[in-house]
């Protein structure tokens, strides 16, 4: 059943990243039909299944530090991994964004500055992930610093409203401010899909991964009791 979901997952999701190339290639206005416009359609909905991957991490750390039971840890570490290649996905083509519409690579404006703050924090999980051995103080500090994290993801999401700097206004109409011409706001949304189920597919992936690590902590702390 899971291969089933997998395969599914991953068809859907190529499908309609595909889809949404020829949509963005040929169907949109001719304004859209620039190369620093359609980066948008992969900046901004990598900015979203990030911080949505980070949302569901700070609710599976929440649960962590609630029961005490690894496997919501394992679910945590599992989503955050897989958000920060989307996290870096969207710095990347912001910084492609920036060489386009600026001239120049990066600006240390609220926005960029925040969104850097947030992938290294989230980097900093990883990186602790790997340092610590003993699975329960693994688990509680990687809680405490995605509980942390997410405060920054907040910040990132308003610092375009609470500060003016270089960075554009929002771009969809969901938000204050925001809003596309007619007919071009929509890839985005699909492209969003798209990155979902591609990110849900790793996910899967990366817990069948989380389960083989779990066993081998459980044979080494039966080790350690001999």
């Amino acid at each position: 059943m899971r291969e089933k979901i997998l395969y599914g997952l991953g068809l859907v999701g190529m499908g309609l990243l595909a889809w949404n190339l020829y949509k963005i290639a040929f169907d949109l206005p001719h304004q859209a039909n620039v190369a620093a416009y359609q980066i948008v359609y992969f900046h901004v909905p990598a900015a979203i299944t990030a911080f949505t991957g980070f949302f569901v991490a700070l609710v599976a750390s929440g649960l962590y530090l609630a029961t005490g039971a690894l496997k919501y840890d394992a679910f945590a570490a599992g989503v955050t991994e897989v958000a920060v290649a989307f996290a870096s996905v969207n710095l990347a083509t912001g910084m492609i964004w920036a060489r386009y519409a600026w001239g120049i690579w990066w600006a240390w404006d609220a926005r960029l500055t925040s969104m850097l703050a947030c992938w290294l924090i989230y980097a900093g999980y990883l990186i602790l992930r790997r340092a610590i051995d003993e699975p329960t103080q693994r688990a509680r500090l990687s809680a405490f610093l995605s509980i942390f994290g997410c405060v920054d993801v907040g910040f990132v999401y308003k610092s375009i409203e609470w500060f003016r700097t270089q960075h554009p206004a929002p771009v969809l109409s969901i938000r204050q401010g925001g809003g596309m011409g007619p007919g071009m706001e929509s890839p985005i949304y699909w492209n969003w899909l798209a990155m979902l189920c591609i990110a849900s597919l790793l996910v899967i992936v990366r817990m069948r991964q989380e389960d083989v690590s779990r066993e081998i902590d459980s044979l080494r702390r039966m080790a350690h009791s001999y």
